[in-house]
């Protein structure tokens, strides 16, 4: 495959934030005015695509940049309690080792992107694209090949959610949808990502093929 490029999402890919989105969500649903949700509801969400759940959620499209603002803030304060999943620094560490440039693209900031990868992790990532609106990821993929100096067709996209797979497809970049995330994997499958992750050390097997 000749990867000269890996991108990654931050939140669901990297960042194990599940538990902790669960815990802030519905403060944040009273705050913007958009109905709350039991526990069952918030995992069913998880079979569905952002643009589903907004609908389902009645979230005015107008808000989102403040909700999205708000969030970063939220994160900001809880960055001590957000883990990377276990092995993602190893794998960074090797993918690193193997002459691989890695970027972060995310809806989160890159301050936060930062402090929960600690300054290890954080200085293995060679190309930063953060604060991402909820549907502006790919403005930030363009932004990363163009400082890489690398074409769509030699990068692959690693996330856990539809967006991740749509943004990344329509510039042309590879994408490997991972299913210990936000979305489930039925709903990853769906929309064809060119490989489905199941553990984090099968990247490095796809890399390696």
């Amino acid at each position: 495959m000749g990867y000269r490029l890996i991108i990654f999402d931050f939140d669901g890919t990297l960042a194990d934030s599940a538990d902790w989105f669960r815990g802030i969500f519905n403060d944040v649903a009273r705050r913007y005015g958009f109905r709350t949700v039991s526990a069952e509801e918030l995992e069913s969400l998880r079979g569905q695509d952002s643009r589903a759940i907004i609908e389902r959620l009645g979230v005015p499209m107008w808000k989102m940049p403040f909700i999205a603002s708000h969030m970063r803030k939220l994160v900001a304060r809880d960055a001590h309690r957000i883990p990377l999943f276990p092995g993602v620094e190893a794998m960074l560490e090797q993918l690193q080792a193997r002459g691989i440039p890695l970027a972060v693209v995310s809806s989160n900031a890159e301050e936060n992107v930062r402090r929960v990868l600690g300054p290890v992790a954080s200085a293995r990532i060679r190309h930063y694209a953060c604060g991402a609106g909820l549907f502006g990821k790919r403005a930030k993929f363009r932004k990363v090949l163009k400082a890489a100096g690398v074409r769509p067709a030699e990068a692959l996209s690693v996330g856990d959610e539809v967006r991740d797979i749509e943004a990344a497809a329509a510039e042309g970049i590879a994408t490997a949808a991972v299913t210990w995330g936000y979305a489930t994997e039925a709903l990853l499958r769906s929309r064809a990502p060119t490989v489905v992750l199941t553990r984090l050390d099968e990247l490095l097997q796809v890399v390696a093929a």
